[in-house]
C-alpha cells in the first residue's frame, strides 16, 4: 500500500506543505539522505496548537500536534522528494514547550512515531530524540525535524 492509500484509511489528507521562514530550504538532500526542516502544528498556513503542555494544551493536544507535524513532514516529502524515492525514515528530533509540572513528552512524540509507522509501515521505522525547550517560534508547543534514507540520484 502506498502512503496516500494509507492516509486516506486513516482519514487523513496531506496538509499543503509550508514554506521556510527565513533563510533555508525544507527539505535538503545529500547523498542519500534528506534533511527536513523543523515542521510545526500548521494545517493550510493556519497556526494551530499554540502554547505550553500542560499549562494551556492537555497531552492529548498534544499528540495531536506532533501528529500534524509529522502530516507536514510527509506533506515535504510528497511533494519535494516523492514517495516512491524514500527507502526509510531515519531519526526524528522532536521539541515541546512545556509547564514546569508537566513530564509526558513521551506520549505526546508518539503523535509522530505512530503516524509514520501507519502510513509508511517498515519505512517509518526509526530512532528519536526528545527535548524541551524554554521557547519555539510563534508559541507552537511542539516541532519536528527528521532524516529520510533516499534512493541514490533522488534530487529536489
Amino acid at each position: 500500500m502506498n502512503p496516500i492509500e494509507s492516509l486516506k484509511e486513516l482519514g487523513l489528507t496531506l496538509p499543503k506543505a509550508s514554506s521556510p521562514g527565513g533563510s533555508y530550504v525544507s527539505v535538503n538532500i545529500r547523498r542519500e539522505v534528506a534533511y527536513l526542516a523543523i515542521q510545526f502544528p500548521i494545517m493550510n498556513d493556519k497556526y494551530l496548537f499554540q502554547g505550553r503542555l500542560g499549562d494551556q494544551l492537555t497531552t492529548d493536544e498534544g499528540y495531536n500536534a506532533m501528529e500534524l507535524c509529522a502530516l507536514n513532514v510527509l506533506a515535504q516529502i510528497h511533494e519535494k522528494v516523492g514517495f516512491e524515492n524514500i527507502i526509510g525514515l531515519n531519526h526524528i528530533d522532536a521539541y515541546f514547550q512545556s509547564g514546569t509540572d508537566w513530564d509526558d513528552s513521551p506520549i505526546v512524540v508518539n503523535g509522530a512515531s505512530d503516524l509514520f509507522l501507519k502510513v509508511l509501515g517498515e519505512q517509518g521505522t526509526h530512532s528519536r530524540a526528545i527535548f524541551g525547550v524554554d521557547k519555539l517560534p510563534r508559541n507552537f508547543s511542539v516541532g519536528l525535524t527528521s532524516s529520510f534514507t533516499v534512493k541514490e540520484g533522488t534530487r529536489i
